[in-house]
């Protein structure tokens, strides 16, 4: 039981990442918090995170809870969250990238390290 809720655990730990990210960012900017408004926004980059758990999954021996397969998440998260944003004309100026990179790295990674702390 414990290991399917670790298995569940972790990928929406990082869907609450983007999805937190994306919350923040619509306050900051006024956008207005909506759950369609929020998920119009985290759309792209939750595309990025699945893609990066598929490729980690497929690529990596490392278990989701280690640093390596979060890094995969969060590169994918990024990389692919931008390409769909500019299809979109959403925009991707470099201090998006920057404050995105920085959040999803963060997150990403620090739940991974404490719960590599703990256990």
């Amino acid at each position: 039981m414990a290991d399917r809720v670790g298995r569940l655990l972790a990928p929406a730990l990082d869907l609450l990442a983007v999805l937190v990210f994306a919350l923040v960012g619509r306050r900051s900017h006024a956008h207005g918090i909506t759950v369609a408004g929020v998920l119009e926004t985290a759309a792209p980059f939750l595309c990025g995170t699945a893609g990066g758990w598929l490729l980690a999954s497929l690529t990596l021996e490392a278990p989701p809870r280690t640093w390596q397969f979060g890094a995969v998440v969060v590169v994918s998260t990024v990389v692919v969250g931008m390409l769909l944003r500019r299809l979109a004309t959403a925009g991707t100026a470099p201090s998006f990238v920057v404050v995105v990179t920085l959040f999803l790295t963060v997150t990403m990674i620090s739940w991974r390290l404490a719960a590599r702390w703990v256990s």
